[in-house]
């Protein structure tokens, strides 16, 4: 699995590296290249499948969390593109056991290379659509505990792994803001399914303890707007 997904994002990489050599052909028959570079901001639903104290399922609560980065894309014509992205991802959980308050705490640097089709590019208003895999790497995690004079039978233990893979996909509308149409205003979806378990149970246990991550993926739903522009 390890050098599927390798041989995956490698490929995917390949293509969007030698796409950056090419050019486009323009509405006046000219050819020129045809980049954009932006960022964005994306408040994100994250939903994580947890276990508790007895070794039964518990499905957190949906919770906001929020992303933010940047992105460089080369368009082989008006209607076909690709792009390669750099986000960092918070991402909150939250569940409550015998009254016992839990939340969980992700971040993730995101790394998704993706295909986009889009209705006309450079025109006032271009609808787009993406999809591909996306690289995960985990940046940091914590785990806070509220037992509010609860007794506490077993102990939670919180691990995750460095890396996750998945994919992402969306949708959404960009709009041209200056009279060339080369500074626009970016609005739209972004979802991403989780293929990687991406809990840790390297870590030692006792009988009194229990991981709350057990087979886990990483599922999000995100908004986004931001800025970008076509060079």
């Amino acid at each position: 699995m390890k050098k599927l997904i390798q041989k995956i994002y490698l490929s995917s990489a390949m293509i969007i590296a030698c796409s950056f050599t090419g050019e486009v052909s323009g509405q006046d028959g000219e050819s020129r290249k045809f980049g954009e570079l932006g960022f964005r901001f994306m408040p994100t639903f994250s939903s994580l499948q947890l276990s508790n104290s007895t070794g039964g399922t518990v499905k957190g609560e949906v919770t906001l969390g929020y992303g933010v980065g940047g992105f460089v894309g080369f368009n082989f014509t008006e209607n076909i593109g690709v792009q390669a992205e750099v986000i960092y991802n918070s991402y909150s959980q939250k569940y409550s056991e015998n009254d016992i308050d839990h939340r969980i705490k992700l971040q993730y640097l995101n790394i998704p290379l993706l295909l986009s089709l889009n209705t006309g590019k450079s025109q006032p208003i271009n609808f787009n659509i993406v999809g591909g895999p996306q690289l995960g790497i985990s940046v940091g995690g914590s785990m806070e505990t509220t037992q509010n004079d609860a007794v506490v039978n077993a102990t939670p233990v919180f691990a995750v792994k460095k890396g996750d893979f998945g994919l992402a996909y969306g949708a959404g509308l960009d709009f041209g803001l200056n009279p060339s149409r080369t500074f626009r205003l970016g609005l739209g979806f972004r979802g991403v399914y989780g293929l990687v378990d991406i809990s840790d149970q390297s870590r030692s246990t006792t009988t009194a303890s229990y991981y709350v991550l057990d087979r886990t993926h990483i599922k999000t739903n995100s908004v986004y707007v931001g800025f970008s522009i076509l060079f």
